[in-house]
């Protein structure tokens, strides 16, 4: 089987570079070992006619206009700005922690005028920060950090705060407003047909062929392909033969309340302390659809199964670059997206990867439509420290 370039995965980033080459000429075959385009992206209607996300939420959102403009050639948007309850000390409250959230919890009066005179009384001063609970205790302190963060961050990675990088609680921010979003990009919208609709357009082009129920370690030998665009986890491509790098996986539970119209208040409630599973997600929040039952996702975390999130601690970042060391040597190969990169982007940190590594792969090809001058490399650039708290995409 012959074709310009072979593309390992069609969730965003395999998707964008598809509809990149064969926008410029080039012949593009798109293999993903699932049975449906999107990745973790991919959306349904479940059996009872409301549209849910199998892998988890994900709620997009960017502060990149390019990108925004990019993805709106094939979708319309819903305006959805997403909100999150934590529950604590029986008490829903919101998160990322504001001034409601503290006045809530302690029986305070606290305003804008107060609030980081109150931050700077409980916070514990720490000198040099190097892990996730230095972080959020020298921000908020003890009690704050006991009550939202050690007990999730627990659940969520298998390991305690003071073993885990500051970028895990770095950029979850403590607001000194009553701004309860949890995120607060410029553009913040849901796919008004969903993300599948959006991934179907996007890989709709004469030059494309999906192949779906593809494994690639099954297929490789049987596609000859100029270039090979993999999106896949780094370590399997070369066999782990450096061994395995660490993932967290999730198992999902989901559940349709026949009688229930509305099941909570917010998209997503998190659980911090209490229950083994982290948060609670309501779909009827993202896609506001009018429904007389609701549909709902619980979600836990655990070591096994399909790579989720990279598990960011110095000795895996370590072993990553042995295997990036490896594939900067790839003449012929491009490795993009979350699981190749070994980071766990936002969406649209994927489409800008993509949109880039499409650049490398036009030049590598020769096409006379390729920037000039620019570096030749294998492995595109991606997003400094881009490796958040997974609490929603």
């Amino acid at each position: 089987m012959k074709t310009d370039v072979l593309v390992v995965g069609a969730g965003f980033s395999g998707a964008v570079v598809a509809r990149e080459l064969a926008s410029q000429g080039a012949d593009v075959l798109v293999i993903d070992k699932r049975g449906h385009v999107g990745g973790n992206a991919h959306d349904r209607l479940d059996g009872n006619g409301i549209r849910i996300h199998p892998y988890g939420p994900h709620i997009f959102h960017t502060n990149s206009r390019r990108i925004f403009d990019y993805l709106s050639r094939f979708t319309d948007w819903r305006a959805y700005e997403h909100r999150v309850l934590a529950q604590v000390d029986g008490q829903l409250v919101p998160i990322p922690i504001n001034i409601d959230t503290v006045n809530r919890l302690y029986g305070l009066e606290l305003d804008e005028s107060t609030i980081q005179e109150f931050f700077d009384r409980v916070r514990e001063p720490r000198d040099p920060i190097r892990t996730s609970e230095d972080v959020v205790v020298n921000a908020v302190g003890q009690d704050l950090y006991r009550k939202f963060f050690r007990g999730y961050t627990r659940k969520q990675w298998g390991l305690d705060p003071s073993q885990l990088a500051s970028s895990v609680a770095a950029r979850i921010p403590t607001r000194t407003n009553r701004d309860d979003r949890y995120f607060t990009d410029t553009y913040q919208a849901m796919p008004k047909d969903g993300y599948s609709a959006m991934f179907s357009r996007i890989l709709d082009h004469p030059g494309i062929r999906v192949e779906l129920n593809a494994d690639f370690f099954q297929l490789r030998g049987d596609v000859d392909a100029r270039h090979v665009v993999y999106t896949g986890p780094l370590d399997a491509y070369y066999g782990h033969c450096y061994g395995r790098l660490p993932y967290r996986s999730l198992r999902f539970e989901h559940e349709h309340l026949p009688t229930v119209e509305r099941y909570q208040r917010v998209g997503t409630v998190n659980y911090p302390n209490d229950h083994p599973f982290t948060r609670i997600t309501e779909f009827k929040h993202l896609t506001g659809q009018s429904h007389s039952g609701t549909s709902i996702v619980r979600e836990y975390p655990q070591a096994e199964g399909d790579p989720y999130y990279p598990i960011p601690r110095r000795e895996n970042e370590i072993l990553f670059q042995r295997y990036d060391s490896l594939a900067r040597e790839e003449e012929m190969v491009t490795f993009v997206g979350r699981l190749a990169q070994y980071r766990y982007y936002n969406m649209d940190q994927c489409v800008g990867a993509a949109l880039k590594a499409s650049e490398y792969v036009l030049q590598k090809l020769g096409h006379p439509s390729a920037a000039h001058g620019q570096s030749a490399k294998t492995t595109p650039p991606g997003p400094v420290n881009p490796i958040p708290q997974p609490l929603i995409e």
